[in-house]
């Protein structure tokens, strides 16, 4: 498994609310695809949400936003975490 922070850009901006919704329904879906969405970040007035995401690679976690909502990340990148 690797970590991904995936970007969203939504135009006209997106709600918390909004999100929140998304993202439940990624927790329902990711399950048979191995994937584990950990958290998101949301800027409501740029439209913008940042998803870090366990998962075996970029496409695995793309499914489960297509399936779940079919919002799909515009960028995908792997990183580590540092403290």
């Amino acid at each position: 498994m690797a970590l991904f922070m995936d970007v969203h850009t939504i135009d006209g901006g997106v709600t918390v609310d909004d999100v929140a919704g998304a993202h439940a329904a990624d927790l329902k879906t990711q399950g048979p695809h191995g994937v584990n969405y950990l958290r998101y970040w949301v800027d409501e007035r740029a439209g913008k949400i940042f998803c870090l995401v366990d998962a075996p690679d970029a496409d695995a976690a793309n499914t489960v936003h297509r399936e779940a909502h079919g919002l799909v990340a515009d960028e995908i990148y792997p990183v580590s975490e540092h403290a």
